[in-house]
């Protein structure tokens, strides 16, 4: 049985950082692109971020270009999230999945959610 789970979110504000953590089980974690998502209160679910399986290639979302960096761990079966320079508008629940192939920011492209863990920036 496949098992993801978040952890890292918290309180933070304007200009801080926090580093979000997802670990996995129940999968080969080296054969799966992975992906962060983050959803607001009222919105729909947004890609964040994207790492190919060995983590070679990166791609972000034009809003958290330049502050936030993704990567994992193949040995610890974790992927990573550095969030820098939080902002209020960056302020969701986080969760990450594995990628199942298509589009790299589209939720359809994505299996094996995790419960999220949230993140508030004040300001």
């Amino acid at each position: 049985q496949v098992q993801v789970v978040e952890s890292g979110g918290g309180l933070v504000q304007a200009g801080g950082s926090l580093r979000l953590s997802c670990t996995v089980s129940g999968l080969t974690f080296n054969f799966y692109g992975m992906g962060w998502f983050r959803q607001a209160p009222g919105k729909e679910r947004e890609g964040v971020s994207y790492i190919s399986p060995y983590g070679g290639t990166t791609y972000y979302a034009d809003s958290v270009k330049g502050r936030f960096t993704i990567s994992r761990d193949n040995a610890k079966r974790t992927l990573y999230l550095q969030m820098n320079s939080l902002k209020p508008d960056d302020t969701a629940m986080y969760y990450c999945a594995a990628h199942n192939g298509g589009n790299y920011f589209q939720r359809s492209s994505y299996n094996y959610w995790g419960q999220g863990t949230q993140v508030t920036v004040s300001s």
